[in-house]
């Protein structure tokens, strides 16, 4: 505040400072013509269209996804039984390589091979069919070709 004036005009007091402050003036209503109404109408029912057309879109998507959840479970559900029916034929093929190896060994037994033997007429060697072949300094032999073989120690 400039207190120049007042020192050079003699003036002592300033009795402006003391008058009350003026009061804002209120806020002037515009009213606003017909087709700016109109057209503020239509923006609001295009934001109201908007909105819906948007909880659409989200409800669509949430009933999508829950169709896809669904069926991947339905899916997961096939292939689980597809496990279990294959693991059933697993279990019934293993049972049945089993039942052969017995079988197989049933059939290879050294009872049997002696029963076959019989009835082909063989029989066990005796101590008459034994021939040792005693040798002094080398071990040798003769082939039924007549090839003499030695082994030397």
């Amino acid at each position: 505040m400039d207190n120049s004036r007042y020192y050079n005009d003699s003036l002592a007091y300033d009795f402006d400072m003391f008058l009350p402050k003026e009061k804002p003036q209120k806020a002037k209503i515009v009213k606003m013509p017909q087709t700016a109404k109109k057209q503020a109408s239509r923006r609001a029912a295009a934001t109201a269209v908007g909105k819906k057309v948007k909880a659409i879109a989200v409800i669509g998507f949430i009933l999508a996804v829950i169709c896809a959840n669904i069926f991947l479970r339905v899916r997961i559900t096939e292939v689980n039984s597809q496990i279990s029916d294959i693991k059933g034929e697993i279990t019934e093929l293993q049972s049945e390589q089993t039942r052969l190896n017995v079988e197989f060994e049933n059939r290879i037994s050294y009872e049997n091979l002696e029963q076959q033997a019989a009835a082909l007429g063989m029989s066990k060697t005796d101590k008459s069919q034994v021939i040792y072949i005693r040798t002094n300094d080398t071990n040798a032999a003769v082939t039924s070709d007549g090839v003499f073989s030695a082994a030397t120690n």
